[in-house]
């Protein structure tokens, strides 16, 4: 999805911090109005798996994966009875295969015996599972029951925020405190899908699109 096209300014605005995270909300969802979880599941399940397999990896290559996984193993107590060879084969060109693989097993095997089959919409039930930390259980109870637990911070949303000054630590959790702290609940999640889109279209890692940046009046990282 690319982004809406509006005219860079190359002056700059002065705002607090607040006052330039909600200005930073508004203009993301301007330019990305339909952004939207871009991973395929059907199930809250296979959004937990799906998710799991995401770490390292591009939603592309996951989506391409997971109709297969899916078919054979479609739903938790599938996945925990499954041959462990036959998950990593299934799984392998997500990388690091081996661990994907184990986790969701074991997860999976968890979910079966202690929340009958459903995954749990706790962040503190969502967070016994192997292999799940606060980034997958927010994405799992966001786009899978419609609940903002918190903000999902990947590489993108860590970096992001960081250019932006609206956080100047580097662990994923005081960041995701910080944006907690200035983003209304309700755009938690949506806040995050939009500056990853931005992330990967304009403010890149090693090479960002300052002038070509709807954000840059309001950056203090612009040169």
């Amino acid at each position: 999805m690319g982004a809406k096209v509006i005219p860079v300014s190359n002056s700059k605005i002065s705002l607090s911090q607040e006052q330039r995270a909600l200005e930073i909300l508004v203009r993301l969802k301007h330019l990305y109005p339909d952004a939207t979880c871009s991973l395929s599941y059907a199930t809250p399940v296979q959004l937990l798996v799906a998710t799991i397999l995401s770490a390292q990896c591009t939603d592309e290559r996951v989506n391409k994966v997971t109709p297969a996984l899916f078919s054979r193993f479609p739903d938790a107590a599938s996945l925990a009875n499954a041959d462990l060879v036959e998950l990593e084969d299934l799984v392998r060109s997500t990388g690091f295969y081996r661990n994907k693989a184990k986790n969701i097993k074991a997860a999976c095997s968890m979910i079966v015996t202690n929340f009958g089959g459903e995954v749990p919409q706790q962040m503190e039930l969502l967070l016994q599972l192997p292999g799940v930390a606060r980034k997958t259980a927010n994405v799992v109870l966001a786009h899978a029951y419609g609940i903002n637990a918190g903000v999902t911070v990947d590489t993108h949303v860590m970096r992001l925020s960081q250019r932006l000054g609206l956080t100047e630590h580097s662990d994923p959790i005081r960041i995701e405190r910080d944006l907690m702290q200035l983003l209304p609940q309700h755009d938690w999640e949506n806040w995050s899908i939009r500056l990853i889109y931005h992330g990967r279209a304009v403010c890149k890692a090693r090479s960002p699109l300052c002038e070509a940046c709807q954000l840059a009046e309001v950056c203090p990282s612009r040169e």
